[in-house]
């Protein structure tokens, strides 16, 4: 895991996943750079010499949008910029999460410290100042369409940067954006020529979701691991379909990982061994155990194809127009949000078949017909108690959200802007659905994990696999083992909570190193 500074240097190169992580979920600070501070400069100097030019040039010195053929006059052109942000911070509804719009504001700095946008070095320095001391603009849900990127979130962070609208501070309460601001010694920015429009134009939001996501992904895609090992183990299942030779045959590298880390976590298993003998019927198990390796496998693919989008966009300086390195200033079309509204509704689909098999490997353990000898629903004194049977209800209820969220948002462009804008991405969308159900995802594995825990207990005296124990273990110190009826949301919540915060994995991984 890469290791990040408490104060993340803003260069004119891209950021990494983790530097984002660390800004916006974190609250690491960030300063410029002087390279920064140099290609600002460089890409300001082009910028005001087209201001005084006498031919049009699109965000300095005309209108925008299906508004670009109005010629502005250079005595209007600072009311131009701080007109656009206004109309353009038109979102609503509830306020996007904090850790949304500190990545929003850190990757359009990061975009600025290129130069090639062509803002001032003070505008680029308001930015980091207030990322730095933690000023968070209040930014509506509603009103990205993912082109010309994420326009109304942007301006809302524009807005806030120029003294205007509504931030919450450090400590998290709900102010004036000029208050704010003074507060911390931070001077608003007047807009200069293509400046406003250089804060607005980006696909910063849903790239900040996408690498957030993917963050979280990458933890729980290993965690799934564990949970699907613990239910294999519980239900009398089969490593033997792991084996590597048996993997080899279909080389897709993120089932040769999950089927890795499956062989490691149960080695050592006495219940395992309990039935690796004539006695045992049971020619193979069913698709939720037995194909594990290839469901978890597909999403570990789709996650790192994911990455890869969010790597290029990472290196990305999206503006329109853009300052070329020779001086051109070009209009363009980067700021469409295709690429990454596709693999955030990508991600989103996997998310949900990952959680399907998780939801099905539950329900085995609480069917007499299909769960090798365990009570029914796992209940201390069944028909008196009723068990894990409504937690299943509560994967069931939220599997089937997760399938309305893996319902595409990106193939539903609409028209804007009189026609202008006639095909947008809905990335933003797309990128607010995939939140929803990575957190959906995060629920689903922690039933599994709770109620396989419960299961492996019930297998007494048999003992499982020492890094299935381990976890049971770790579990144990905040829920406890088989008994009555108790309330059972807590202990859902409390699992929740051992699986996001990777106290689950790293239980698992005392026992068998860093798994993959």
């Amino acid at each position: 895991m890469e290791r990040v500074p408490e104060t993340v240097s803003i260069r004119p190169a891209p950021l990494s996943p983790a530097e984002v992580v660390a800004v916006a979920r974190d609250g690491a600070a960030v300063a410029l750079s002087a390279e920064a501070e140099h290609e600002l400069e460089v890409g300001r100097k082009v910028v005001e010499a087209l201001a005084h030019d006498t031919a049009p040039h699109y965000g300095v010195s005309t209108g925008f949008g299906a508004l670009a053929t109005r010629h502005i006059p250079p005595a209007q052109r600072a009311q131009l910029q701080r007109s656009l942000v206004r109309s353009h911070a038109a979102g609503t509804g509830p306020e996007v999460e904090r850790e949304v719009v500190r990545a929003l504001q850190l990757l359009r700095l990061s975009t600025l410290a290129t130069g090639r946008t062509g803002v001032r070095p003070e505008t680029a320095r308001v930015y980091a100042a207030m990322l730095a001391a933690g000023i968070t603009p209040v930014v509506p849900e509603f009103g990205s369409l993912g082109c010309s990127g994420d326009l109304a979130p942007l301006a809302a962070c524009a807005l806030a940067a120029t003294g205007e609208g509504t931030v919450r501070d450090a400590d998290g309460v709900l102010c004036a954006a000029a208050d704010a601001l003074a507060a911390a010694g931070i001077t608003p920015v007047t807009l200069a020529e293509k400046e406003g429009l250089a804060l607005i134009n980006g696909t910063d939001g849903m790239l900040g979701m996408l690498v957030l996501a993917a963050h979280d992904l990458t933890r729980l895609v290993r965690t799934a691991d564990v949970a699907a090992a613990m239910s294999v183990e519980a239900l009398l299942g089969t490593d033997a379909v792991f084996a590597a030779d048996l993997q080899a045959l279909r080389p897709h590298p993120g089932q040769e990982r999950s089927a890795a880390n499956l062989r490691v976590l149960l080695a050592g298993s006495a219940i395992m061994a309990s039935h690796r003998n004539p006695e045992c019927t049971r020619v193979q198990d069913a698709y939720s155990l037995r194909c594990s390796p290839q469901v978890h496998g597909a999403v570990r693919d789709t996650l790192a194809h994911a990455e890869a989008v969010a790597a290029r966009e990472l290196a990305a300086a999206v503006d329109n127009p853009v300052v070329l390195p020779d001086g051109r200033v070009e209009s363009n079309g980067n700021f469409h949000g295709a690429p990454l509204g596709y693999v955030l509704d990508f991600l989103a689909i996997a998310v949900a078949d990952l959680a399907s098999i998780s939801e099905r490997r539950t329900d085995r353990f609480l069917d007499v017909a299909r769960s090798g000898g365990l009570p029914p629903f796992l209940a201390d004194d069944p028909g008196v108690d009723s068990g894990h049977m409504i937690a299943q209800y509560t994967q069931a209820a939220i599997v089937a959200e997760l399938k309305r969220l893996a319902v595409p948002a990106s193939v539903d462009s609409i028209p804007s802007s009189a026609m202008q804008e006639d095909h947008v991405s809905m990335g933003w969308s797309a990128a607010r659905k995939l939140r929803r159900a990575v957190d959906g995802l995060a629920r689903v594995l922690a039933v599994e994990l709770l109620t396989a825990a419960r299961a492996l207990d019930l297998r007494a005296p048999l003992t499982p696999a020492p890094a299935t124990a381990a976890v049971v273990a770790a579990l144990r110190e905040h829920v406890t083992g088989p008994g009555p009826d108790r309330h059972l949301g807590p202990e859902i919540d409390a699992a929740h909570t051992f699986v996001t915060t990777g106290a689950a994995l790293a239980a698992a991984e005392t026992v068998t190193g860093s798994l993959r």
